[in-house]
């Protein structure tokens, strides 16, 4: 199915953060979100996945997230089909958690951001123990491209009318996060930041595996 999401778009965050409570997420200006304090790295002793996280049965190798997601996430032609512009995306990198990109259509309020989580090496493990507790949305999603995924928003019951994340397993330690904060003229029931955010992460997904020959 065609995507949909003229302008429609996100600010991205960590895929795996949020853990004591984050703001924002009124679509108002496109600005990214932000992770309020990151999970710490890799829970010794655990088996993964745990918390209920599922298996990624086929993961892609590592060296998929080698390279910045401002050069291989998304395409200059996926982000004009987001963002109805093709702007430059902007590094704003999380020491604690990986590489992060962003897209900004400063015209309409709308972004688009990625992130590849590389830093806490628990995967969905640590999105399914730290996110969900404190989740006002949370839904699985049905694999993309055959990868487990989960959509997921922290924010108060309004503020996630305009922002959602999709967590993508990339492998049962690492995630790639993708996040929408829709601008304010999307904001409304005929529009789910939940479903424009995992149209982006299919396109994201898309671009791994041909990285990775798959």
């Amino acid at each position: 199915m065609k995507a949909q999401f003229v302008a429609v778009a996100v600010g991205v965050v960590a895929a795996v953060a949020c853990v004591s409570g984050c703001s924002g997420g009124s679509g108002s200006g496109g600005s990214p979100a932000s992770v309020s304090a990151p999970v710490s790295p890799s829970a010794t002793g655990k088996t993964l996945p745990y918390a209920g996280a599922p298996k990624v049965e086929n993961p892609l190798p590592d060296s998929v997230l080698s390279a910045h997601p401002c050069d291989s996430a998304l395409t200059p032609d996926q982000v004009g089909a987001a963002l109805t512009q093709k702007p430059r995306g902007e590094h704003d990198d999380k020491p604690e958690l990986g590489a992060q990109c962003h897209w900004i259509n400063s015209d309409v309020g709308a972004g688009v951001s990625v992130i590849y989580v590389t830093k806490v090496t628990d995967g969905l493990s640590a999105v399914y123990a730290n996110t969900k507790p404190q989740s006002t949305v949370w839904r699985p999603l049905s694999p993309i491209q055959g990868l487990p995924a989960v959509a997921h928003s922290t924010y108060s019951t309004e503020g996630s009318k305009s922002f959602c994340q999709v967590s993508v397993g990339i492998s049962d330690k690492y995630t790639v996060g993708v996040s929408v904060n829709l601008s304010p003229a999307k904001v409304g029931a005929q529009h789910d930041p939940c479903d424009a955010a995992t149209q982006v992460a299919g396109m994201v997904v898309t671009n791994l595996k041909q990285k990775a020959g798959a």
